[in-house]
This record gives structure tokens, C-alpha cells and sequence, in this order.
């Protein structure tokens, strides 16, 4: 006979949440392992970069390395670290039809969070491009400027 399992609780998406009165005021990480982990591959893989040329001379070595450990980093933070410390979680499903779907699971303020900060990321990305001194108008004028005396170019050229 099959042992049957007496424990059919369903694990929540937002356990942290829940086990937040369960928890002691001991420990401030919420899940110590993961945590470990999440910065064990990123941190090593810089290590790597910065050190490999000391331990051996081959770069396709060096650089295997470092993929090897940025996977391992882009697997945790996807199948554990993401689930557990800020509540993402995303898959692919396909139906009956053969479509694929993609599915995302987060939290709220995670959502707001990373708009926040792919803002401050774009707004950074412009002004390094633009340069300190040059406002984003004059950007912008610049650019249709030099779209527009494009086509006139072109277009006397075909006449």
C-alpha cells in the first residue's frame, strides 16, 4: 500500500506574507539559503572576471566559466530567490491550439518598483547619450533636424 501524505497544504505564492507572524524576531533574512545563493553566482561570476586571467590564460575558459555561473545565477533568481523574496513567478503554457502563452505572477509594489526603476534606468541611459551639457530638446531638435535634411537630400538626388 501507498503511504498516504497527511500534508496537502498548497504552498502560497505570498508565504512570506503569511508566515510573517509565525517567524521569530531573531533572524532579519527571511530565507538566509536563498539569499546566499542569490549573491554566491553573480559575486563569483565578477570574481571570475576580474581574477581569471591570474589563474589561467585561456579566455574561452575564463568566459565558459562565467556563463556557467551567470546561468546558475539567472536560474535561481527565476525559480527561487524571485519566488520567495519579492513574489515573481512566470512560466509558459501552451493550449489545445498550439499557442504559447506566457503567464506572470508579482506583487503589486514589485510592479510599481521595477516601472520606477526602468524609468531611472532609461532617464540615466539618455542623459550618458546626450552628455551633461545638452538638454533633451535640443536632442530632439537636432535629431528631426537631421531626419529632415536626410529626405531633402534624398529626394533632390532622385530628381
Amino acid at each position: 500500500m501507498l503511504a498516504e501524505d497527511t500534508n496537502d497544504e498548497d504552498v502560497s505564492l505570498f508565504d512570506a506574507e503569511e508566515d510573517a507572524g509565525k517567524r521569530s524576531k531573531k533572524s532579519s533574512i527571511k530565507h538566509p539559503v536563498a539569499s546566499f545563493f542569490h549573491l554566491f553566482f553573480r559575486v563569483n561570476a565578477i570574481l571570475v572576471y576580474l581574477l581569471c586571467e591570474i589563474f589561467s590564460k585561456s579566455f574561452i575558459a575564463c568566459m565558459v566559466t562565467i556563463i556557467l555561473l551567470l546561468s546558475c545565477d539567472f536560474w535561481t533568481v527565476k525559480n527561487i530567490s524571485g519566488r520567495l523574496m519579492v513574489g515573481l513567478r512566470w512560466w509558459n503554457q501552451v493550449d489545445d491550439d498550439g499557442r504559447s502563452h506566457w503567464v506572470f505572477e508579482s506583487r503589486k509594489p514589485v510592479v510599481i518598483m521595477g516601472l520606477v526603476l526602468q524609468g531611472a534606468n532609461l532617464y540615466g541611459y539618455i542623459r550618458c547619450k546626450v552628455g551633461g551639457k545638452t538638454s533633451l530638446k535640443n536632442m530632439a531638435t537636432n535629431y528631426f533636424g537631421r531626419q529632415f535634411l536626410k529626405q531633402a537630400l534624398s529626394k533632390e538626388e532622385e530628381s
